[in-house]
């Protein structure tokens, strides 16, 4: 089995609940001790989040990738979706399979014919183009928080649930409540919600835990 490289640290609770999942669909999948190889690289996110452009932003990673590589990472994914952002730029360079955590989940949606979904995540991911427009290469359709909404939802991410703080979880899902019958399902498009949002009358596409799943297919191949 090729062994799995993560870029991670953005933040370090999303990072904690991949090697979570990791060792959870290990246990389900294989025979008991079995783990497949597996290297984290703990970005610091201070720094991250300190440079200026999403260039260096890129670079940063890249970096970061090449570390993994030369560690022996054959499988690659970034453990958070708003760096995704660059994930084409990043997968050009990539000498690892290079897997995005946007397009595993689209796959997932399809196959459950889901066709609208509620997008939800940091104010970027939300925002910007880069997800809604990848999820649309499958014929997948968004809808997005109004403005003051997003703008809560990207404080409670970076204040609360990147330092491992549920307060807001009750008020997370009635946002989901506000919109479903608007969709199919929600996005949990920031690998810090599943830990908070437990709860809805739609379905709740854990991002991270479909990344994961997806890692270890190709994993396997």
């Amino acid at each position: 089995m090729k062994r799995i490289g993560i870029i991670g640290g953005t933040t370090p609770e999303s990072t904690i609940y991949y090697y979570r999942l990791f060792v959870e669909l290990s246990r389900r999948r294989f025979e008991k001790d079995f783990y497949p190889e597996l290297v984290i690289f703990n970005m610091n996110f201070k720094k991250f989040r300190a440079l200026a452009t999403w260039d260096e932003r890129l670079e940063y990673m890249l970096a970061v990738l090449r570390s993994l590589e030369r560690a022996g990472a054959e499988v690659v994914g970034i453990a958070a979706n708003t760096p995704h952002k660059v994930f084409e730029p990043l997968a050009l360079e990539a000498n690892a399979k290079l897997v995005s955590i946007i397009d595993a989940l689209a796959e997932h949606a399809q196959k459950r014919n889901l066709k609208k979904l509620l997008l939800l995540g940091t104010k970027t991911t939300m925002s910007e183009r880069f997800y809604r427009e990848r999820l649309k290469k499958y014929e997948i359709s968004t809808v997005v928080p109004e403005e003051s909404e997003q703008q809560e939802i990207d404080r409670i991410i970076s204040e609360e649930l990147s330092m491992g703080n549920m307060k807001s979880a009750a008020w997370l899902e009635s946002v989901v409540a506000r919109y479903a019958d608007e969709v199919d399902a929600a996005i949990l498009g920031c690998t810090e919600l599943p830990l908070a949002i437990k709860n809805a009358t739609v379905p709740l596409l854990d991002t991270a835990k479909i990344h994961v799943e997806k890692l270890m297919e190709e994993a396997s191949v």
